[in-house]
């Protein structure tokens, strides 16, 4: 040492009397817990620098435990053992006034709260659940275990007490030590103690080698992993006892021939330490020679210079004070054993010289310490508590010891040994250092692509959710679709092609999948109410800003009816992908997935048409076989008396129409031209309203979805367009001006539907219908003259119309209170009211 020590006095409590050892012990966090043999027990804040409280105990207080929780503390006295509950301690505190002038708060402690009614116990100690008292009766010491919830009695043993003859006596009347050794491969509950090698002793807790643990203790207790009782008595014995070994006794370990002081593990754990009140101390070590079978225990002893008063240990550094002066003691040369049996007695002999040559710290006077602490303020100080014969509580600093005075006090051969430890030590630290680098850099990676698929799911989210964005606002990531015929293994198929559409700022990376799912709107008949829905996957990744995937599948093939369908788009995200290799550790993360909508497309009749290039190829379509619905018309018209729908030419005898204002049809097809054709934003009308209604109903789509017919100017030269449907049935499309109206006229446009399938008639006009109400949400608003309105008769439309659904509701009513008998009746209001609507459509202006 190459300073002095700093003392600064905290406070005076003042020392009553040599009834039993005053104590120190770790408290309430910063709190530290004092008894100096009065009946007053102390507790003082050495952050606060104030003295809190004062526990007015029974009878002069011997010792002071918390709890491992800090929810209780308990009392020991010569009368039994109070238990005071930390939260009436702390209110006690707390509603004292906060003054720095005021006394601290006064609790007395009464007789409610004695939980073990045992005379004459000197010193506490909890391990785990078990409450351990060891106190003197008579000529014999007993140590009882108690259950710390209730309080009930679990065992006890004895041992009877010897007489000491010493020549040299303390002021002080020798309290016995008592203190807990764990095993270091033992795993100790958190409710027994802490984990750490470096333990406060205070707290009566060390942990030793394991080998060395087997070899004090023998086998069955080390298998057993049962932390030991060591006691510490007057007499001289060292004495232990199993706590969780059936059938245990108390047993002599070492005898040092004068009172006890002090008992703990130095270094991690390769060490027992005992010393005696004469200046005698202990080594216990396991011997290095030799396989680990073969080791035995090894037993140091030496003298150093005393009384010893009072002690405590760090690490390989022993503190004692023997009243006049406060020592140090490096106990490195017995702890660290050379291995060969031809080491022994060279260990000896440098711990006996390092016993005779301990080094001054020249502090006087202290009878009690606390374990020593580290200084977070200055790093590498050590700071120790201690109680002075007077009743003062300091605070010791102890100088800095260098590195340099470190290393020339030892051999060359400790010197290789730390410079071949601190090799072997940086290689361990860069390696872990590079696990660990990695291990960050792949939790990064998988921070940076959950904050991506964060960042897709709230923008798909708020896109789907919003009720703020327009109708016709899209989000950035989005599904369209086109339709086109193709012949596979010579039949005739129905694709369709999905682009998916990143228009966002983000990636899709690894981890997503394009999920398509088909179902018709209105299933047929013949499926008997089975589910026809069919989903598609497409797994993909990195997908970037601007890019596009393209995929296509076939929906239907020629024949089939089952028209509309529903088309649902949505991205799927497997949580697999995030965590990579690991994922295959966590079998519940398998199947997890989220799943995010994007948008929900519509592939109808029109979409599905096949249109010819001139009418003789129209002629050519042979009809296919008429479907059962049809059949059921045709049937129920011959027995009516009726004569074929429609009239149309040829075969086409079924028909539907559709009137809409030209001057709507105007305006809206501009606007669309506008928006889609022309960027810069020159509006210019159609020339020919009727052509460019066709062209847009056959190339353009709602929700999306457009057709492979789009610019076929040889099937759309004229106002009528030959096509074939999905069910291979032949359909005439047509378009034509009518003036509607008779004071004053209306300029329309209607378009007509022929075929010879009620099918694809009613496919088509479902059809023709959506794209219309298309076309009038994106038409410009404007107000309607109601001179006008009355003028072209349409009062007359609504009331016919208000009579088709008064002939609706009273056919539902006769359907309900009839039973199944009026069936057929129903189904015959139904189709004439269908009728009407086809043949006298309402007109949209």
């Amino acid at each position: 040492m190459d300073r002095r020590c700093a003392v600064e006095t905290f406070a005076e409590f003042g020392f009553a009397g040599t009834s039993c050892t005053p104590r120190i012990s770790c408290g309430f966090g910063t709190d530290v817990l004092l008894c100096t043999g009065s009946d007053e027990a102390y507790v003082f804040s050495t952050q606060e620098r104030k003295l809190k409280a004062v526990l007015q105990c029974p009878g002069p207080v011997t010792d002071l435990v918390v709890s491992h929780d800090k929810q209780r503390l308990y009392v020991a006295c010569r009368s039994g053992v109070y238990c005071v509950s930390s939260q009436l301690l702390l209110s006690r505190v707390k509603g004292s006034p906060a003054d720095a002038s005021s006394g601290p708060s006064e609790l007395k402690i009464s007789s409610e709260s004695l939980v073990v009614a045992e005379e004459g116990v000197l010193s506490l100690l909890l391990v785990g659940s078990v409450l351990v008292t060891l106190s003197q009766r008579d000529a014999s010491w007993m140590l009882t275990l108690y259950k710390s919830s209730n309080y009930e009695k679990l065992s006890s043993f004895s041992q009877v007490s010897g007489d000491v003859n010493t020549e040299e006596k303390t002021e002080i009347r020798r309290s016995p030590v008592l203190i807990c050794v764990h095993s270091s491969d033992a795993t100790p509950s958190s409710s027994s103690s802490n984990s750490s090698s470096d333990e406060a002793p205070n707290q009566g807790h060390f942990h030793l080698d394991s080998v060395l643990f087997k070899l004090l203790f023998g086998v069955d207790v080390a298998l057993a992993k049962s932390p030991v009782i060591l006691c510490g008595l007057p007499d001289g014995c060292v004495c232990f006892v199993p706590l969780r070994l059936p059938g245990s006794r108390l047993r002599v370990l070492h005898s040092l021939e004068q009172p006890v002081v002090f008992v703990g593990s130095s270094g991690p754990g390769q060490c027992l330490v005992a010393v005696g009140e004469l200046g005698r101390v202990v080594l216990m070590k396991a011997d290095k020679g030799g396989s680990a079978e073969g080791r035995g225990k090894v037993f140091i002893e030496g003298c150093v210079p005393g009384p010893v008063v009072c002690g405590c240990v760090d690490k390989n550094t022993l503190y004692y004070s023997t009243g006049s002066d406060l020592l140090l003691l490096d106990l490195s040369e017995g702890t660290s054993g050379e291995e060969g049996q031809g080491k022994d007695e060279e260990t000896r002999r440098k711990m006996d010289a390092a016993l005779q040559s301990p080094t001054s710290l020249n502090v006087c006077r202290v009878v009690a310490l606390a374990p020593p602490t580290c200084n977070t303020a200055a790093p590498g100080v050590v700071e120790l508590l201690g109680l002075s014969v007077r009743g003062q509580l300091q605070r010791i600093r102890l100088p800095v010891r260098t590195e340099d005075s470190r290393l020339s006090s030892g051999s060359d051969s400790q010197v290789g040994r730390s410079v071949r430890d601190l090799l072997s030590s940086i290689g361990d630290v860069c390696e872990r250092a590079s696990v660990l680098k990695t291990s960050i850099k792949s939790k990064n990676q998988i921070l940076q692509h959950l904050n991506q698929v964060l960042n897709i799911s709230f923008l798909l989210m708020a896109g789907a959710n919003g009720e703020e964005h327009p109708p016709l606002q899209e989000n950035p990531i989005r599904c369209r679709a086109s339709t086109s015929w193709s012949r596979l293994l010579q039949e005739d198929s129905l694709t369709l092609t999905c682009v998916l559409d990143n228009s966002s700022a983000y990636v899709l990376e690894r981890g997503w999948t394009l999920s398509i799912t088909v179902f018709p709107l209105c299933p047929p008949p013949s499926a008997g109410g089975e589910n026809l829905s069919t989903n598609v996957s497409f797994p993909f990744q990195n997908l970037h800003p601007g890019e596009m995937l393209e995929v296509a599948l076939p929906i239907a093939a020629a024949g089939e009816s089952s028209f509309p369908v529903t088309v649902s788009c949505s991205l799927l995200f497997s949580l697999t992908s995030l965590l990579g290799e690991e994922a295959a550790n966590l079998p519940a993360l398998q199947s997890s997935c989220i799943s995010l909508p994007l948008n929900t497309l519509t592939v109808d009749w029109l979409h599905a048409l096949q249109v010819s290039s001139s009418k003789a190829a129209q002629e050519k379509i042979t009809p296919h076989a008429t479907d059962a619905i049809e059949a059921f018309l045709r049937s129920h018209r011959i027995r009516c008396g009726g004569k074929a729908e429609g009239g149309g030419e040829g075969g086409l005898k079924y028909s539907a129409s559709v009137r809409v204002s030209a001057e709507l049809l105007r305006d809206t097809l501009m606007v669309v031209k506008s928006s889609d054709l022309d960027p810069a934003g020159t509006k210019t009308a159609p020339a020919n309203v009727c052509l460019s209604l066709l062209e847009w109903l056959l190339s353009e789509g709602p929700g999306g979805v457009t057709t492979g017919q789009k610019g076929d100017t040889i099937a759309l030269r004229g106002s009528v367009v030959h096509a074939q449907s999905l069910n291979r049935h032949a359909v005439k499309l047509t378009a034509k001006e009518v003036n509607v109206g008779v004071e004053e006229s209306l300029n329309t446009v209607e378009v007509q539907v022929h075929s010879s399938s009620i099918a694809a008639v009613c496919g088509l006009h479902h059809a023709v219908l959506r794209r219309v109400q298309t076309l009038l949400q994106r038409a410009p608003e404007r107000a309607a003259s109601t001179k006008r309105v009355q003028s072209l008769g349409l009062r007359k439309a609504l009331q016919r119309a208000e009579h088709l659904l008064q002939q609706i509701q009273q056919s539902r009513v006769s359907g309900v209170f009839s039973g199944g008998a009026s069936t057929e009746q129903m189904s015959r209001t139904l189709l004439d009211v269908y009728r009407e609507l086809r043949e006298n459509p309402l007109l949209i202006i």
